[in-house]
């Protein structure tokens, strides 16, 4: 009855100050609220790196030719055509060395163009072979195909095309089964790429292309028709470059096995490619353990910053509880002479302080929520809008991933919050001597 009766006057207490104690629960309400926004999109952001680095496969290790900075200053100078890059007998190398590795499987960069009819844009053509599709974790939307191996025994003029060449090249009708241009030859379309999320993501970023204007034809096709040189045009220049490969795909058995296997590649690629100067090997496992490392530091820091707002609002119950200590100086000393004792007025101000907290976290938690799931709406409302086309970058994009822990975390701090700093004020009023507080005005 005792409990019952103080928590019924701390309530009531807080009722009769309505504006008041909304006020105060103001800066529980944003701390709460606060942390799991924050939280939400940095567990957001942390999530979608994570799907664009596991998409390019977690056991693979990435091979890629890369152009050497003196390569345009030396052997172009002289020849005019720059050579580079991975080479046949490097495949060949790993694919004998590498007899525990699940794939070895190799692309080759070929024409300088693509056509249909009036339109025209740059290659972004590869050969390869059917492996690529499982090394890549590529799949292939319903009613097509992807490479096989009759393809590249029979030299078969044939293509898969990602989904946003294939969007431009034929932007009125289904791309199955129609005939198109890389350079002068003629190749048909046997298969489309579905999607991929992260074209301007950590997986574009990786390859160093958008991956959805990707365009596969067999290896053996590119071989014959198109040779090793590789001629572009663009903007009224012209350069030649003699790559024999442009990147192999190395899988690992296992995720364990990943950085063992990325050493052993380092070192057979450093027989052809002293200091590794024309070639780039890129480990997604290695990264999606960094990504991992730097989103749990981030979001430790945005957390550290958002609790500050927490104890602003503690700071905000401790000021209006001491100015209601004062204010309420001649009620505390009547209970005390109605035989309340010390432990009484304690509790009373406590309930007050602890109601305070509770009902700021309550209402912090679902502002947090709709924010959190609000701001994944309307973002990409936003970008469409004329004044802010532009504004974000092409691959941006927000999507807020709520968590429990950070609901939890929060609600207990605001709590915790509140009971701290309402405790010196509660023990101020309990040692208040009752016949000075009865004199009070």
């Amino acid at each position: 009855m005792f409990f019952v009766e103080t928590f019924r006057l701390g309530l009531g207490n807080l009722r009769r100050h309505a504006l008041r104690s909304i006020l105060t629960c103001l800066g529980v309400i944003l701390g709460v609220a606060a942390v799991i926004v924050v939280v939400s999109i940095g567990e957001g952001n942390k999530q979608s790196a994570l799907r664009d680095i596991t998409a390019l496969g977690a056991t693979n290790i990435i091979v890629r030719s890369s152009k050497p900075p003196d390569a345009a200053s030396s052997t172009q100078a002289r020849t005019f055509i720059s050579r580079y890059g991975i080479t046949y007998e490097d495949a060949r190398r790993l694919q004998l060395a590498l007899g525990d590795a699940k794939l070895v499987v190799a692309l080759k960069a070929v024409g300088s163009e693509i056509s249909r009819g009036a339109f025209r844009t740059n290659s972004q053509t590869f050969g390869t072979v059917p492996e690529l599709a499982v090394a890549a974790n590529l799949r292939v939307a319903r009613g097509g195909r992807y490479l096989t191996a009759q393809d590249i025994e029979t030299h078969a003029p044939v293509a898969v095309l990602g989904a946003e060449t294939a969007r431009q090249l034929f932007p009125a009708r289904d791309a199955l089964g129609q005939d198109f241009r890389i350079d002068q030859q003629v190749f048909r379309v046997v298969g489309l790429l579905e999607e991929q999320g992260f074209a301007g993501g950590a997986g574009s970023a990786l390859v160093g292309r958008d991956l959805n204007r990707d365009l596969h034809i067999p290896l053996s096709t590119a071989e014959r028709q198109f040779g090793d040189v590789v001629q572009r045009r663009t903007s009224g220049t012209f350069s030649a470059e003699e790559i024999q490969l442009s990147e192999v795909y190395v899988a690992a058995p296992s995720t364990e096995a990943v950085n063992q296997v990325s050493q052993r590649v380092e070192r057979i690629m450093t027989v052809g490619h002293p200091g590794l100067t024309d070639v780039q090997i890129v480990v997604p496992w290695e990264l999606l353990e960094n990504a991992r490392r730097a989103m749990l530091v981030w979001n430790v820091m945005l957390v550290s910053i958002a609790a500050i707002s927490l104890l602003v609002g503690g700071i905000g119950i401790m000021n209006i509880m001491l100015a209601s200590v004062t204010e309420r100086t001649r009620e505390i000393g009547i209970r005390r002479a109605l035989g309340a004792t010390r432990r009484h007025i304690t509790l009373q101000f406590l309930v007050e302080t602890g109601s305070l907290s509770t009902v700021g976290g309550v209402l912090g938690i679902a502002l947090g929520i709709g924010v959190s799931i609000g701001l994944g709406e309307i973002i990409p409302v936003i970008q469409k809008w004329p004044m802010f086309r532009g504004a974000f970058g092409g691959g941006f994009s927000l999507q807020p991933v709520i968590t429990l822990w950070s609901i939890i975390v929060s609600f207990g701090v605001a709590a915790a919050v509140g009971l701290i700093f309402g405790m010196y004020p509660a023990i101020i009023a309990s040692r208040k001597d009752p016949v000075v507080a009865l004199r009070h005005d």
